[in-house]
């Protein structure tokens, strides 16, 4: 039984066998995991193969000293940095890797940050109005919207919550200013919608924290910034495996997979391909992977979540 000084692990981690399986291990080689965050995927990975080398990422300090922690049974074969997966390749690089076997990114954020009320990433909890997945550094969420313009406010509720209520609550956070923590910005949030949405299942306030997190740490530009380099730094039938959990991140993975594995380009009628393009990647999986009705029932968490898998040809 563990004693009462040993840390209680409460993160699982989504689709776990899905996508180490995606980027098949068993052969060894040299994997990235991006967003360690429990470190659950990054010990998989080790445990598949005794010639697997894992470089595990997070940029939250915390999730670095529990991965650290978990993956040191695995010696030198484990290598553990704070960074964002955005930098991987520099990360790599600084390991003296070349080109890598595969790239792991799960887009979620993990139990650990959700349950801890003093991060601000949930209004189940009161807390400061944090929501930076690196404390040491960026604007906290509280900073970000006792300084944005109203209509500021409204383009992030829109574009990455796609809340239908984007503007009165906007409106209603600009006229509560300021605001510093999750219980105050839930309850503005909720007093601003229509009541229907206050008796519906979902929080009202649930879509305008999704965006602001999103906002706080510069998730999309990340995902892209990681997009546009693919597939430089995968060798030769490398493969990078990314779960997703709200359709704006999927929408992204999937259009660049999409992209990256197509061939001709040229206009239709042409009689010979002009373009001369060859594809890039070749998608594993042609559709979304999601999480079973068991893994959905033993963690309500998981039921967004999404996994696609491509490699390099």
């Amino acid at each position: 039984m563990a004693s009462e000084q040993e840390p209680r692990i409460t993160h699982v981690s989504v689709l776990l066998n899905e996508a180490v399986d995606g980027l098949a291990p068993e052969r060894g080689g040299r994997y990235v995991d991006g967003t360690a965050g429990g470190g659950g995927h990054s010990s998989l990975l080790l445990e598949r193969s005794p010639e697997v080398e894992v470089l595990a990422m997070d940029r939250d300090p915390a999730a670095v000293e529990r991965v650290r922690a978990r993956l040191a049974p695995f010696g030198r074969r484990a290598h553990v940095v704070h960074g964002c997966f955005d930098q991987w390749r520099q990360a790599a690089e600084a390991l003296g890797w070349g080109e890598v076997d595969g790239v792991l990114l799960d887009l979620g954020f993990s139990s650990y940050q959700m349950d801890e009320a003093e991060r601000g990433f949930s209004f189940m909890r009161e807390g400061r109005l944090d929501m930076r997945m690196d404390p040491t550094t960026g604007v906290s969420a509280s900073e970000l919207i006792d300084s944005l313009s109203e209509q500021e406010l409204v383009r992030i509720f829109r574009e990455y919550g796609e809340e239908p209520d984007a503007r009165r609550i906007a409106r209603a956070i600009v006229a509560a200013r300021p605001i510093e923590t999750t219980a105050q910005l839930a309850d503005v949030v909720s007093q601003a919608v229509p009541a229907a949405r206050r008796r519906a299942r979902i929080h009202p306030a649930t879509l305008v924290f999704q965006a602001l997190r999103i906002a706080v740490n510069d998730e999309m530009g990340q995902l892209e910034r990681f997009l546009a380099d693919l597939p430089g730094g995968l060798r030769s039938g490398g493969r990078v495996a990314i779960i997703s959990f709200h359709s704006l991140e999927d929408r992204k993975v999937k259009r660049r997979f999409r992209e990256l594995a197509t061939e001709c380009v040229c206009p239709p009628g042409l009689p010979v391909c002009a373009c001369g393009r060859v594809p890039e990647m070749r998608e594993i999986t042609r559709k979304a992977v999601k999480p079973g009705e068991s893994e959905v029932e033993q963690n309500p968490r998981a039921r967004s979540a999404r996994l696609r898998v491509a490699a390099r040809v």
